[in-house]
């Protein structure tokens, strides 16, 4: 074949979309060589990238899943090998990057950095679904600066959905079929016809009498109930207009630092179940559409 002057014969491989098969020895480990429709910053790329990196073992070891070496931490709380590893490729690729900032993991020890800047990371997402060959989870990466979260990457290395948010930016998506198709919460106004997210205590964890109830109250007066086990992208869902609101207890910064900027960006509301503002590591976490959000605190004040 030949190539007219102004287009040279490509030395690399074309990048792909899409879920065709690579070339033999090839593995897919996510998107990176897509280009965005919506530009990103510097910030925004280093997330993606580390969250790409992380993604290629992880995915092999979810592959080999039944012979996973897998620690209980406690009762029903699993961390596998898989975590551990994830995470340190996390580490190395962000501090690499931003040696200055700090960094928390749910994995490891807190690096405390600068003092304004910290990366907040869940390395795997939904841990029990992974261990068990559930395909729903997330490595999940936001960005702490000066108390605030400003910038958040969820990626699920299964079905290849890339969610990422920055303040005053927007909330995008990237999926196999569509670039950086903005989010946008619901615009449901009625709980009855609203889908709610939820999250429910573990063994030994939590107050489950009160979980109950606010089950429970919500399940009488919404369409339905969903719990997949993964709040960051029960969050990202929101964001999306999937799930019309979520609300869970006991959470930690690591689980939802990523999915309160997309929401907040998606035009979404982040709170508690009374309605009062959220800070990272709180009791309670309400977040859904700005019509559903006063319904829904009705609802569970009274549970």
């Amino acid at each position: 074949m030949t190539f007219p002057p102004d287009r040279p014969r490509r030395e690399s491989p074309v990048a792909r979309v899409g879920r065709a098969p690579m070339q033999p020895g090839r593995e897919r480990s996510g998107p990176p060589e897509r280009r965005s429709l919506a530009p990103r910053s510097a910030t925004i790329t280093v997330m993606i990238r580390a969250a790409f990196a992380a993604a290629k073992a992880m995915k092999r070891d979810f592959g080999e899943v039944e012979h996973l070496q897998v620690s209980e931490k406690g009762p029903g709380d699993f961390v596998s090998h898989a975590d551990i590893k994830v995470e340190r490729v996390l580490r190395e690729s962000l501090l690499g990057t931003r040696s200055e900032y700090g960094f928390l993991g749910e994995e490891s020890n807190e690096v405390k950095g600068d003092g304004r800047n910290r990366w907040i990371v869940d390395p795997i997402d939904g841990t029990n679904n992974f261990v068990h060959g559930v395909p729903h989870f997330a490595i999940s990466i936001g960005l702490e600066r000066d108390g605030e979260i400003i910038a958040g990457v969820i990626y699920q290395p299964i079905s290849d959905e890339l969610f990422w948010a920055e303040k005053g930016s927007g909330a995008f998506v990237d999926t196999p079929n569509a670039r950086s198709r903005r989010l946008r919460v619901s615009g449901r106004k009625d709980p009855a016809q609203s889908l709610i997210a939820t999250g429910m205590p573990l063994i030994g964890k939590g107050d489950h009498p009160a979980y109950q109830r606010s089950l429970a109250a919500v399940m009488e007066q919404t369409s339905g109930i969903r719990r997949w086990g993964a709040a960051s992208l029960d969050l990202a869902f929101v964001a999306a207009g999937r799930f019309d609101a979520f609300w869970e207890f006991g959470l930690k910064p690591w689980d939802v630092a990523a999915g309160i900027i997309m929401v907040r960006e998606a035009g979404g509301l982040i709170g508690d179940i009374a309605g009062q503002p959220y800070a990272l590591g709180g009791p309670s976490l309400l977040a859904s559409n700005f019509a559903i959000r006063d319904p829904m605190v009705e609802i569970l004040s009274k549970a």
